[in-house]
């Protein structure tokens, strides 16, 4: 009986999608998840966090059950993240490499993202 409880909470956590934790080290985190669909298009990524504007990382976070999880860099002070269109999804999809973005470039600007807590309320 046990085992078959345990079981069904392995299938349900797995199909809920990856977790990931950042690394402790990272603060402000360089990095963050992202949630892509087949069209390559964002989808929503619940992630815990720290209500801190100070510690802006990331303790996990999921995506639904039909999405990909990449990691994605976080974009650098002074510069915003791409603008999304159908032809960047389509090309930050082609992008993916083993689950990341990280590295990779749209009209030579890196595909990051927004920082969490940018600071500057």
């Amino acid at each position: 009986m046990k085992s078959s409880i345990f079981l069904a909470a392995a299938v349900l956590s797995f199909s809920a999608g990856v977790a990931c934790a950042q690394s402790l080290a990272d603060n402000p985190p360089k990095s963050t998840i992202i949630c892509l669909d087949t069209g390559g298009q964002l989808r929503p990524v619940v992630c815990r966090a720290e209500p801190s504007r100070l510690d802006a990382r990331e303790d996990i976070c999921i995506c639904p059950g039909s999405t990909q999880q990449v990691t994605a860099p976080i974009c650098a002070p002074g510069v915003t993240p791409p603008a999304e269109s159908a032809l960047y999804e389509r090309e930050r999809l082609k992008a993916v490499s083993h689950g990341s973005v990280v590295g990779a470039s749209w009209h030579g600007q890196p595909m990051c993202v927004a920082p969490r807590n940018r600071g500057d309320h």
